[in-house]
């Protein structure tokens, strides 16, 4: 991994730290210790300011605000909530002095204006998000920008030069790791739906061509619905293949099909979308659940049009059974695919290496719990949400301890529930002049998704109540999660 170039010893002056607390101090924390908490547990309220500015320099004044929307446009394109993420700017400005603000954080663009008193004007500044990146080494990085900003007296000048160098800096590995990342996804989620180790390396072998064919359309321009599509069409292809020429793996062809599909949903803004829509922020969840709804909708016209195509060839795909890889059969060996699944999106997506075994420990105790959820007797929908709700409480707590945002080891963890399964039987369904039942299952793999969804901002809700019951009343600026 490289360098990380927001480490301390840059020249910023280190605030002199508390001495230890007494005994009634650390009894009245039972939740939360000092090298635990989040930055999401530290915006609470505006902080005194650590370096004020002259609200008269209108220079510095928009160093400030430009700082602040900079850093919001890192979190909100990797997927963070409109609430958090206004969290994080205003933090930021009132960090400087700026305390009287107002945040309008929207699905493309991020607009704050600073009161500064009735003898000044107010300062306004606006950054638009013209990009989608699931980049967890770059969120990972803003956040411990954010907790250096709140623990140092950091000037505003080396705050964006840190900012300049996180953002272009590489990534911790190179870009063919990433495409194994997704390979591997592809071949944990076939081991999780019962599939055996032929499946699973044909499933890695076809997400590799959908990655590498994926990216070379992006580079030309292709809108991400017909990369979607296209992706759809690639992931079919095999299944297809196998149908026409192998009766022996015929009837396991579409579980290759399902873990195409789980893949291509993975890292969707679905968590974004639903949490949004939660917290009072309709317009921005409208665009970005329509956003979903459009790449879902592409990935299943590829694949509808691939098994359309394969039936008028004579070629027929058979439906995957409706318990298939959601019962406790061979429950080890699903338990290390769920977790193989959460770690290798994390590695798609560039998270740090730190952030590795959180996600595993995540995705293998998701597994558990939505299994576990449906052999007792519950639904899929109801199994999302309790397995999700579980993921978000404790993907907080693992997420401390790996100093990282929550965000990561959230969207590690859900990967492995995603409805892919549902999605085929229903375009089955569907094509198979069985409308009812494949909108059911369309219908039913949504409710899937935004039972993830909801699940996991239930639990980081529950995480962040207890760790805000641990914390001092007083807001304490020096304060910090690096101690």
């Amino acid at each position: 991994m490289s360098a990380d170039p927001l480490a301390e010893g840059d020249g910023a002056t280190v605030m002199e730290r508390p001495g230890p607390r007494p005994r009634w101090w650390r009894l009245r924390r039972p939740f939360v210790l000092p090298s635990q908490r989040a930055t999401a547990d530290n915006i609470v309220a505006a902080p005194t300011p650590l370096q004020p500015i002259d609200l008269a320099d209108d220079a510095e004044v928009s160093q400030v605000l430009d700082l602040a929307v900079r850093v919001g446009e890192v979190v909100l394109a990797a997927g963070t909530g409109v609430g958090d993420t206004t969290a994080q700017v205003r933090f930021i400005a009132s960090t400087y002095g700026l305390n009287n603000c107002d945040i309008d954080v929207t699905f493309d663009a991020i607009r704050i204006w600073a009161d500064r008193g009735t003898r000044l004007p107010p300062a306004s500044d606006m950054r638009v998000v013209k990009y989608r990146s699931l980049d967890f080494t770059r969120l990972a990085a803003v956040d411990r920008l954010t907790r250096r900003i709140r623990s140092q007296i950091v000037p505003v000048d080396q705050a964006h030069a840190a900012l300049d160098e996180l953002i272009s800096s590489r990534h911790p590995y190179p870009r063919w790791v990433s495409t194994a990342g997704w390979s591997l996804l592809a071949a944990a989620i076939a081991v999780l739906l019962g599939g055996g180790v032929m499946l699973a390396a044909i499933s890695f072998a076809t997400t590799a061509v959908i990655d590498v064919v994926n990216r070379a359309l992006h580079q030309l321009g292709l809108p991400l619905f017909f990369q979607h599509m296209i992706g759809g069409v690639i992931a079919a292809a095999p299944a297809i293949a196998l149908a026409a020429f192998s009766d022996h793996w015929r009837a396991d062809a579409a579980l290759i099909v399902a873990a195409g599909i789980t893949v291509l949903l993975s890292g969707l803004q679905l968590v974004g979308s639903v949490q949004d829509a939660i917290t009072g922020a309709p317009i921005t969840a409208a665009a970005r659940m329509l956003e979903v709804v459009m790449m879902t909708a592409g990935i299943v016209a590829g694949i509808g049009l691939a098994l359309r195509i394969s039936t008028m060839m004579g070629i027929a795909v058979p439906e995957i059974a409706a318990s298939a890889g959601r019962d406790i059969e061979n429950l080890p060996i699903k338990l290390i695919a769920g977790a193989v699944a959460a770690i290798a999106f994390a590695m798609a997506c560039y998270a740090e290496r730190r952030a590795l075994v959180a996600a595993g420990l995540s995705g293998a105790g998701g597994t558990m719990a939505f299994l576990g959820a449906q052999y007792i007797g519950f639904g899929p929908v109801v199994a999302a949400g309790l397995a999700a709700t579980l993921i978000g409480l404790a993907g907080g707590l693992m997420a401390r301890r790996a100093l990282t945002p929550p965000l990561v080891v959230a969207a590690a963890g859900i990967t492995p529930l995603l409805p892919g399964l549902k999605v085929y039987r229903g375009l089955y369904a569907l094509l198979d002049d069985e409308t009812v039942l494949g909108f059911g299952q369309i219908l039913g793999a949504f409710g899937v998704g935004c039972a993830l969804a909801a699940g996991v901002i239930l639990g980081e809700w529950f995480d962040r109540l207890l760790s805000r019951r641990g914390a001092p009343r007083d807001f304490d600026p020096t304060y910090t999660s690096d101690r």
